[in-house]
């Protein structure tokens, strides 16, 4: 049984990966290369918690003991007696297969590992492991504690039995799980960030200015928030990767990515988590940028 569960990576995903694994009961060991992420991280949570504890999502015993449940470590060594280990690095293949190389040096044999990554191949990052088989990609929603789904997609070589302990593992979190073949983006992200991708092309030629184009999307399709604004909470970073994942790996043109998108990833206006991209978010409301 899967009791322990490391987590590699402390930033959005990271932290809501493990706020919901301590909720539910599991050890959480919470890792990321800069220790001074993973403090903020262990901030981020409690003051979650503490929110949805003053609206009654949970008691305040539930948040108390989810966080002594939540340990802070450095180093894979840290994470070698885990039962699980999830990767929520940032989503690039490089990192990634650098994280299963040198975790895999340590972590027992038969223990599992799961990628949150958004878009890359499962069967290709679990090829650079010791262990194919137990080997998965659980693709979580952003923000974690409150999106009640998780993607999860078998590579070529995960064996039923890993695919059973994963999905115990999700239900007791809670969430609701969909499968999804081991095909660029998956399911949400194949239909999701083009969708985002078309937004910014709509901006880039002119045909609408920022607020109008999340305007006609959040009145004209009822859509929570506009695409833009989805793109800036998301991050401009990650909607780009996965872009290009899907370009390189359908070697489809309606997947280019649109070169205003690219143009402000350059920039290093990469949305909320930067303080602009398509809205600017150095005052008190977000002001479009365009």
């Amino acid at each position: 049984m899967i009791e322990t569960v490391g987590i590699i990576g402390a930033g959005q995903m990271g932290n809501g990966i493990a706020h919901v694994s301590a909720l539910a009961g599991f050890k959480v060991l919470l890792m990321d290369a800069n220790p001074d992420a993973a403090k903020k991280a262990l901030g981020i949570i409690e003051n979650n918690m503490a929110r949805q504890a003053a609206r009654g999502r949970i008691t305040e015993d539930e948040h108390r003991r989810a966080m002594k449940q939540i340990s802070l470590v450095d180093g894979m060594s840290a994470l070698s007696d885990c039962d699980l280990v999830i990767e929520a690095a940032t989503e690039k293949e490089a990192v990634k297969v650098a994280i299963f190389t040198e975790l895999c040096k340590t972590l027992r044999k038969d223990a599992y590992i799961a990628t949150n990554t958004s878009s890359i191949s499962v069967t290709r990052l679990a090829s650079t492991t010791d262990r194919p088989e137990r080997f998965i990609g659980m693709h979580f929603m952003n923000p974690v504690p409150l999106m009640e789904l998780v993607e999860i997609i078998r590579g070529i070589a995960t064996v039923e039995d890993t695919y059973k302990a994963i999905k115990a593992f999700a239900d007791r979190l809670g969430k609701i799980t969909t499968n999804a073949e081991d095909f660029p983006a998956f399911i949400v992200n194949r239909i999701l960030v083009p969708m985002i991708n078309e937004a910014v092309y709509t901006l880039y030629e002119g045909v609408g200015n920022v607020e109008a184009i999340d305007t006609a999307m959040r009145l004209g399709a009822h859509h929570p928030m506009g695409p833009l604004e989805l793109a800036d909470f998301i991050g401009l970073d990650v909607c780009l990767s996965v872009m290009q994942v899907l370009y390189d790996g359908l070697a489809d043109s309606k997947y280019r990515p649109c070169p205003l998108l690219v143009k402000y990833v350059e920039a290093g206006w990469l949305g909320q988590k930067t303080g602009r991209g398509f809205y600017d978010y150095s005052g008190e409301k977000p002001v479009p940028t365009r």
